[in-house]
Formats: structure tokens, sequence, C-alpha cells
């Protein structure tokens, strides 16, 4: 049997397109470099990088930019065996403005529908999801069928999260909820209605909450920090990070 996985992270991948130029508006600038994009997959070549074994539960456009992805993880050592290819929709590109010290717009295109939210609940390995140490899901994968379902069989099949319900001499395990508030991902944006209960739910099953001040609003109802913590906790969650 292999061993398992250290790290698997499930959700949005893409290509980010960012200035070469700081300070520059978006409609100004001429140059830009590629680069691998989406905050999981962020998550996995981090992983990688500190040697750990890692792999990305997501899905590619079957298109140039989709097998520059494919490379790039190749390239960090992010087991790609999960990342597969969808042949109805082009992957996504993101274009970021940069004007230090806090203010980096970003504007996503990913329509009609971005490939990473038709991951299929029936493909996935929910044993290596299980056995993984650590589980890293996003709010982004709950926006849309077939993803939310998928993401919510994955996070079931980690199981009873405390830590009495490990075997005696288990590894401790973490089941990370990104809370990756992205509103324009939602119908009704900002104001969307569904987006809450769903991240409750979520919740249920998570370990560790990791959100800004917004996406903790979203999650809890609560945008000051330490209210946004205490409302995490008694949610369930062990750790409860605030940015």
């Amino acid at each position: 049997m292999p061993e398992p996985y250290d790290v698997i992270t499930m959700g949005r991948i893409g290509v980010d397109l960012y200035p070469l130029e700081v300070g520059v508006p978006l409609a100004r600038v001429e140059t830009f470099g590629k680069f691998l994009g989406g905050s999981p997959t962020n998550v996995a070549v981090a992983a990688a990088r500190l040697g750990r074994r890692t792999a990305v539960i997501t899905r590619t456009g079957q298109d140039a930019f989709g097998t520059y992805l494919h490379q790039e993880l190749e390239r960090f050592g992010v087991d790609a065996r999960w990342a597969t290819a969808v042949e109805e929709y082009p992957t996504p590109v993101t274009f970021c403005e940069i004007f230090p010290p806090d203010d980096f717009p970003l504007y996503f295109y990913r329509q009609p529908k971005a490939p990473d939210l038709e991951i299929h609940a029936p493909d996935l390995d929910l044993d290596a999801v299980r056995d993984a140490r650590i589980f890293w899901m996003t709010g982004t994968g709950l926006s849309a069928e077939p993803s939310r379902s998928a993401t919510l069989a994955a996070l079931a099949a980690r199981g009873a999260r405390t830590a009495d319900a490990r075997p005696a001499g288990a590894p401790r395990t973490a089941t990370v909820f990104d809370l990756d508030w992205r509103p324009m991902f939602w119908e009704g944006g900002d104001d969307s209605a569904e987006a809450p209960a769903r991240y409750r739910g979520a919740l249920a099953h998570a370990t560790v909450a990791v959100g800004n001040i917004d996406e903790c609003r979203i999650a809890t109802g609560e945008r000051e920090p330490y209210a946004a913590a205490r409302a995490l906790l008694a949610a369930g969650v062990e750790l409860a990070v605030v940015k």
C-alpha cells in the first residue's frame, strides 16, 4: 500500500497573468508574467516545495493553458493524477493589478463555467482523501454543482473530526476549510442567500478554518476579528485563523 499523502487539496486552479509593472492600472499594463494560480493549488505547491507528498484534486480545460498548468504541477512535484481535463470549458484566467502595499484587485475570467467546478463525486479517490494527513478545501468549491456535492463527499469521507476518534498512535490530521469567499462566483454576489448556509454546512466537517474578515462574515455573520474567531470555534473547528 502506498504511503498516505501529507497534503491533498481540492478546488480552484487557473492561470494568473500578473503585471510586470507595479503601480500601473491594468488598462496601461503592457507586459505580464504567466503563473500557476488558484488558492488550493498554491497550497499544494507550497507543501511540495517543503518536501511533502502532495496532490491536488481539480480540473483544467483541454487547451494550451491546461497543458501549461499540468507542466507546472509536474515541475513543482505535485501529483496531478486527479487534475483532469474538461473538453467543454476553457482553463480560467485571472488578471491582477498591483498597487502596493495592500491593493491588489483581481479580475476572474471563469465563464461560461470553470472546469474546476466540474469535479464529480464518483470520480474521487475517497480512500486517499480519508487517509491524507491534511485535506484542504475551499469555499469556491461549494458555489456550484457538481463540485459542491463532490466537496461535501470528500469532507464526509474524512469522518469524525475529533482527536478522540483517531486510532491510538495514529498521526494527527487536519481538515482545513479555506473560506475563499469570491462573491462573483455565487448567484447574488455579496448578497448571496445560499452561501452562508453552504459555509456553515462545510464548517461542520472541518478542524481548521482560515479566512479574512469578509470571508468570516459570510461563514459566521461576524466581521470583528475576535467575534469571528469565537464563532468559528463555536461551529466546532479546533483552530480558527482570521486574517
